[in-house]
C-alpha cells in the first residue's frame, strides 16, 4: 500500500510538470517552424523536443497514476492526486518563479493537504 502512494507522488510530480510544459508546447509554432525552416533545424528541433517533452511528461503521469489506481480506491486516488498536483504547481510557483503569496493562499493550501490526509486516514484501504 505504501508503494501506492509513493506512485501517486511521482504522478502528481509528473502532473505538475506536464502543466507546465503546457506554457511551452504549440503546435501552430511547431507548425510555423517546419514551414519556414529546414526540417533538421535548431528552431524546428526546439519546438518538437518541447512538444516530445509534452507528450512523455503526460505519459509517466498516466503510467504512475495507474500504478497507483491498482492499490487506492479511485475516488481517494483522483482527489489526493489531483490536490497534491495543485499544491506541487502552488509550490512551484512560490519557489522557483518568485510569485509572490498571501496568508489565505498558504491557510488554503493548509486545508487542501489536511484534507488529503483526512481522506487517506478515514479510507477503509
Amino acid at each position: 500500500m505504501y508503494k501506492a502512494w509513493v506512485f501517486l507522488l511521482i504522478a502528481a510530480g509528473f502532473e505538475a510538470a506536464w502543466t507546465y510544459s503546457l506554457k511551452k508546447v504549440s503546435l501552430n509554432a511547431i507548425k510555423y517552424a517546419i514551414s519556414e525552416n529546414p526540417f533538421f533545424s535548431v528552431t524546428v528541433g526546439k519546438e518538437i523536443g518541447y512538444l516530445l517533452v509534452y507528450l512523455g511528461l503526460g505519459g509517466a503521469n498516466i503510467y504512475f497514476l495507474s500504478l497507483s489506481l491498482k492499490s487506492i480506491p479511485l475516488t481517494l486516488a483522483i482527489a489526493s492526486w489531483t490536490a497534491i498536483s495543485l499544491v506541487f504547481i502552488k509550490l512551484f510557483d512560490v519557489f522557483i518563479l518568485k510569485t509572490p503569496t498571501n496568508s489565505l493562499e498558504i491557510f488554503f493550501l493548509t486545508l487542501i493537504i489536511v484534507g488529503i490526509v483526512g481522506l487517506k486516514f478515514s479510507s477503509s484501504n
